[in-house]
């Protein structure tokens, strides 16, 4: 069986499609907050969700998620574990985190946003690495799109993949979903990198083990959904649509991704910690 209807969460296309061979989906919570939990197992589960074999987990969120709320913290440690079990990683090995996306268009710009809030060590490790040893070492690339900077993302990170070496890239973006309820009121982890613009059918280079040489962690946040999946006017079919709060809601969610990021990268580190360095 395939799914159609186009989404980016593997939670979504798992609800519509219902038991599958090669896939196994499970439901809890965690810090209060529910996960759905997909694996797809073998080729049959991958070819039936149209989704690589591998872990996706969704963390939904509330109706607040900005710093202030009160759900923020424990959103945050749980999306902290979340990455966590998609990348378990040795103590000294090396990140880099690719902020995928348009800063200059709202909906896509979750990677930027969330940049904002990300400790960025590399740098200081090298200079200062007694004071900073608690700290991982984390880079941070900014790739902006194809048509602002002429060069695929993947391209970018696949070169500072060469020079750094790292041993894990984390990929930030923005999601396109299939139901409007979860615009911005979720976030999606997966092992199995990312494939930037697919959800709206720009497909751009993907982003994961076989490109990027390491294992490829793609995190990010359904912001838009295509006009088709809700209404039966034809002539919506290559439009997408949008939360009216979308400026908001996406600077919550991206700041919650960054903190998020934080919290699995230097064990140790509270929200607390993250609000003096960052700012």
């Amino acid at each position: 069986m395939e799914v159609n209807g186009r989404t980016d969460l593997a939670s979504e296309a798992q609800l519509r499609a219902g038991e599958l061979e090669g896939v196994r989906a499970s439901e809890y919570t965690m810090n209060g907050l529910p996960v759905t939990e997909v694996e797809i197992l073998n080729a049959a589960g991958a070819a039936a969700l149209g989704k690589p074999v591998g872990k996706y987990f969704t963390l939904a969120l509330g109706e607040r998620i900005e710093r202030g709320a009160e759900d923020f913290p424990r959103a945050a440690e749980a999306l902290g574990e979340l990455i966590g079990r998609c990348a378990p990683l040795e103590e000294e090995a090396a990140v880099l985190i690719a902020a995928l996306g348009n800063p200059d268009i709202t909906p896509d710009a979750v990677g930027p946003l969330a940049a904002s809030s990300i400790l960025v060590t590399r740098h200081l490790k090298r200079s200062s690495p007694d004071e900073f040893r608690e700290f991982r070492s984390t880079a941070l690339c900014r790739t902006g799109v194809l048509g602002t900077t002429g060069m695929e993302s993947a391209v970018q990170a696949r070169t500072l993949c060469r020079e750094i070496k790292p041993q894990l890239v984390l990929a930030i973006d923005a999601l396109a979903g299939s139901d409007v309820g979860r615009l911005c009121r979720c976030i999606q982890v997966c092992s199995t990198g990312i494939a930037p613009g697919s959800g709206v059918g720009n497909d751009r280079e993907a982003f994961n083990r076989e490109t990027m040489g390491v294992p490829v962690v793609a995190i990010g946040v359904p912001t838009v959904i295509d006009a088709a999946s809700i209404s039966s006017d034809p002539g919506l079919s290559s439009m997408f649509v949008t939360p009216r709060n979308i400026d908001s809601a996406v600077r919550a969610a991206a700041r919650l991704i960054g903190y998020g990021v934080n919290l699995a990268l230097h064990p140790g580190l509270t929200v607390a910690d993250i609000d003096m360095l960052v700012g």
